[in-house]
């Protein structure tokens, strides 16, 4: 992410974000039946985001609502969902510039939507709802083109930026404060089993386009520079660059 921070009004952010999205269905009615549905109608954030997600998720019309209450349910469950939704769309807000009011990740933004759509899969992967992660893992590549295994670990406060492309599979590890970029593959080494995919590390950065192989670990605030391919460990505060990345001297 930049050094870009914009202040934002965590205890009035769903009021502020129902005063934007009433302005726009007010001066733009052909968007307002839109803003109603995903917006507007909806009690709070966590309400907004499951009805968001459901008309993704759903194959028709009809299932909308019975994919709204499912994550309704998976979110009353397992509250650590909804914040670490919040804490993903404060990432954004704050970090992201070209952002100039707050749902526009919500409603928008592939890479914030697939990466709630993962948290879902993730929580059906540990409750022995399997069947339901893969299909929710596989709407996620069909929509967004991104394909995040279920059973990867995932912290919050997560910038994706663009997303397409990205591919995170099953063993790998993402600490909070990570920022990835789009055509970015945390993959494995050719090892059929076993923990076989990276390792990333709080306030990591990987650029657009970076390939980073097998059970290695991006240290802590480590930068991966765009196109670099990672095969070996990369310490705190290092930046690899290069299709055969190297280290330079860390950030003073």
């Amino acid at each position: 992410m930049t050094d870009y921070l914009r202040e934002i009004d965590t205890n009035n952010l769903w009021p502020v974000i129902l005063q934007e999205a009433k302005y726009v269905a007010d001066e733009f009615p052909l968007l307002a039946e839109f803003y109603r549905r995903n917006i507007l109608q909806h009690d709070n954030y966590d309400a907004a985001l499951a009805y968001v997600l459901a008309e993704k998720l759903s194959d028709s019309v009809e299932q909308i609502s019975d994919w709204q209450y499912f994550l309704l349910d998976v979110m009353s469950n397992n509250p650590a969902i909804g914040q670490a939704a919040m804490q993903d769309l404060l990432c954004q807000l704050q970090g992201n510039a070209s952002i100039k009011d707050n749902y526009t990740p919500l409603l928008y933004f592939g890479g914030y939507q697939a990466l709630q759509c993962y948290r879902f899969a993730h929580d059906c992967w540990n409750t022995n709802k399997r069947p339901v992660a893969n299909y929710i893992q596989g709407r996620m590549v069909t929509l967004f083109g991104v394909d995040i295994h279920p059973a990867a670990v995932i912290g919050t406060g997560i910038f994706m930026d663009h997303a397409v492309g990205i591919v995170i599979g099953e063993t790998a590890v993402i600490e909070d404060e990570v920022t990835l970029f789009q055509s970015v593959t945390l993959g494995g080494a050719g090892k059929g089993v076993g923990d076989r995919h990276p390792k990333v590390r709080k306030g990591a950065f990987i650029g657009s386009g970076a390939v980073i192989f097998g059970n290695i670990e991006i240290g802590e605030y480590a930068k991966v520079a765009g196109g670099a391919v990672v095969v070996k460990p990369v310490a705190a505060n290092t930046t690899v660059v290069g299709p055969i990345a190297q280290a330079i001297a860390p950030r003073k």
